[in-house]
């Protein structure tokens, strides 16, 4: 019985692939013919093989362990040396299987056994597993690139049990200690910066840092800091730049060095023009951002575009004065949930006595997590829907002794009141989309006449929140309006507008003031970008209009609208629901050349320097106790880089999708 086989050589590239037969060692052999000679060999097989004639022109290999032989040579062609290796190296050679060499494994792919009991066919290998070399520096890099994308500690490389899990993969792989795989993170980190920079080097306008404050146990801060920007297709992006250790971040130096450090390091000098920040600060402290800054107009912008009240900081810091007036009343709502969600048995009765008293209420019951004040929210507005099967709970179930009165129900409704608005509002800075500050100007607005009209009202419990919360709601307005109103103005549904109204309902007789003030600022900020060195233009536009258009300003210079005026005269676009406003100065920007690089750069400003996941914090975020033992430049590198990492998956993915959908189309 005979079998035959088609190999592939593993160390070479063959092509077509060559037929191994392998014969019973009870077949007949032919006389032997006269040799052909041949040069030395050398292979380390022969020392397991012998070559014998079978057939004119035809000599195989047979193996001195079990007598197999094996195709060597067909008049001119000769097999080579790789199934040979296979049969002794993988144990198939039954003599050789207590002796073989362990190492030998990697030499080549899965063994080939045959079989005895069964018809000659063929098999095709092109399944079989290739052969692939170890490398030893592609595993450290691997390693480090897991340690940074699932956030595993350093140590891990030490630990017995990833040591004897690695060994029992890889006998040959080299123990990593704890600086080994610093080292390499470190790596990772410098060479994902570089593809950063390059990345940042042809963005057209101007950057807008945020500043996100962590704190420790140890006391010391660390600084997010997160670039945003407006690249040149019109979309809005940003990157995390830096995680700078601030050893002492109450001081008054300690916001501008660690903007000065991100300036320097990324080769932002003069293309900085905003900065917002989530931490607090003195006067002081904001004064040394100034200079830093690309504006530097020391009348009307001075200082606005440094922001030191983060919206996301803002909300949060009303929606807890909210849950501190309604504290008592909300652990008492907060021990009834806890009663339903921690046993089965009083969940299923509560469910039953629900359904028999038919109250409708699509929300779901749940705990609140306290550290996260939206949970808090949807806690008493789910239990304020089923406040009669509360009332009656006692009577189902003799466990529950709990009581709420009818004035508990009516301020824990006050209390959803003043949180409902803050939470819709919060929630669009978790949109899929950067906010804008147009979207945040309406919220703020719409909050500062909602406290309005409370604090008006008869019922004390709700003018009493109401006026602490409008306290905080008109320092931000004083701090953040003029930035805010220069974004509407850049949208040209609203312009100046939107701005005349609202300010004629907030500021009364000093609207006509404060008005004028956003007008002024809007025409000096302009002034300063025509006052910018313009571009020199491809010798293909040099086609003598260009000259033309130098003639007609110089002819009707003072007659002639600036592009700001000509814009703010248009008529208003229709306000529909999905505009895009980049993408409508994308469109114009040929026709308001000046004025849409100052509206890429307004644009770009952010309103929040919170994470996404992170709007609802009651308080700042706190840096893990392993992350705070390491040295401050490991912590930057581990963060940045899987932040980096992850960005450039999700890309790759994004663009494979993008390519298969053209693809089916």
């Amino acid at each position: 019985m005979e079998t035959a086989l088609e190999v592939y050589n593993d160390t070479e590239m063959r092509s077509p692939p060559l037929e191994v037969e392998v014969y019973n060692d009870t077949e007949t052999r032919s006389p032997e013919t006269q040799p052909i000679k041949r040069r030395k060999k050398k292979s380390m097989v022969w020392e397991h093989f012998t070559i014998e004639s079978v057939e004119p022109n035809c000599r195989r290999a047979f193996c001195k362990g079990c007598n197999q032989s094996f195709a060597y040579s067909n008049g001119n062609k000769v097999a080579g040396t790789s199934h040979l290796k296979r049969h002794i190296a993988k144990g198939t050679c039954p003599a050789l299987a207590h002796t073989q060499n362990n190492d030998n494994n990697q030499l080549m792919g899965t063994p080939y056994t045959p079989k005895t009991d069964t018809p000659r066919r063929r098999y095709r290998s092109q399944n079989a597993s290739p052969y692939v070399a170890f490398n030893q520096d592609k595993c450290h890099q691997e390693i480090a690139k897991m340690i940074i994308l699932h956030d595993y500690p350093l140590h891990m490389v030490e630990h017995p049990g990833f040591v004897s899990f690695v060994k029992s993969i890889q006998p040959h792989f080299d123990a990593m200690s704890f600086n080994n795989v610093q080292g390499d993170c470190v790596a990772t980190y410098l060479a994902e910066k570089q593809n950063v920079m390059k990345s940042l080097e042809g963005i057209p306008g101007r950057f807008c840092l945020t500043l996100d404050f962590w704190t420790s146990k140890l006391t010391l801060g660390y600084v997010f800091i997160t670039a945003h920007f407006i690249d040149s297709d019109w979309k809005i992006q940003k990157k995390l730049l830096n995680v700078l250790m601030e050893s002492y971040p109450e001081a008054d130096e300690a916001l501008s060095l660690a903007v000065a450090n991100c300036v320097s390091e990324w080769g932002l000098e003069g293309k900085l023009f905003s900065v917002t920040f989530n931490h607090p600060a003195s006067n002081t402290a904001v004064e040394n951002i100034k200079p830093l800054l690309c504006i530097k107009n020391p009348g009307i912008l001075d200082g606005q575009l440094v922001i030191g009240n983060c919206v996301a900081r803002t909300f949060s810091s009303l929606a807890k004065d909210v849950l501190e007036k309604g504290k008592d009343v909300i652990k008492n709502i907060r021990d009834s949930v806890k009663h339903v969600k921690t046993s089965e048995s009083h969940e299923e009765r509560f469910v039953e006595l629900k359904e028999q008293l038919q109250v409708p209420s699509e929300k779901v019951l749940s705990l609140d997590d306290q550290t996260q004040w939206n949970t808090t929210y949807k806690m008493l507005v789910a239990a304020s829907e089923v406040k009669e099967v509360f009332s009656c709970l006692d009577t189902a179930d003799p466990d529950y002794k709990q009581h709420h009165s009818a004035e508990d129900w009516k301020n824990v409704e006050a209390l959803c009141t003043f949180l409902k608005p803050l939470f819709e509002a919060a929630s669009t800075l978790q949109s899929t989309e950067n906010p804008s500050a147009v979207t945040i100007f309406h919220e703020v607005w719409k909050t500062q006449s909602d406290l309005s009209r409370a604090i008006a009202g008869e019922d004390p419990y709700v003018a009493g929140i109401a006026k602490t919360m409008k306290e905080k709601v008109d320092k931000y307005w004083r701090d953040c309006s003029l930035v805010l109103a220069m974004a509407v103005v850049m949208d040209p549904r609203f312009k100046m507008k939107l701005v005349e109204f609202s300010f004629s309902k907030i500021f009364g007789e000093d609207a006509t003031k404060n008005i004028k003030t956003v007008d002024d600022g809007i025409h000096e900020l302009f002034s300063e970008y025509m006052a910018l060195p313009a571009p020199l233009k491809p010798t293909s536009e040099a086609d003598g209009l260009s000259d033309f258009d130098t003639y007609i300003m110089e002819t009707t210079g003072q007659n002639l609208k600036s592009e700001l005026d000509q814009y703010l005269d248009e008529t208003l676009l229709p306000r529909v629901q999905e505009f895009d406003v980049l993408d409508w100065w994308k469109q114009n920007k040929l026709k308001y050349p000046t004025l849409s690089k100052m509206a890429r750069d307004i644009l770009s400003i952010p309103v929040s320097a919170a994470a996404f996941d992170y709007v609802f914090d009651m308080e700042p975020r706190e840096m893990d106790e392993y992350k705070t033992s390491l040295r401050p430049e490991t912590v930057e590198a581990l963060i940045c880089a899987k932040e980096w990492l992850l960005e450039k998956d999700a890309s790759s993915a994004a663009a494979q999708m993008s390519s298969a959908i053209k693809t089916e189309a």
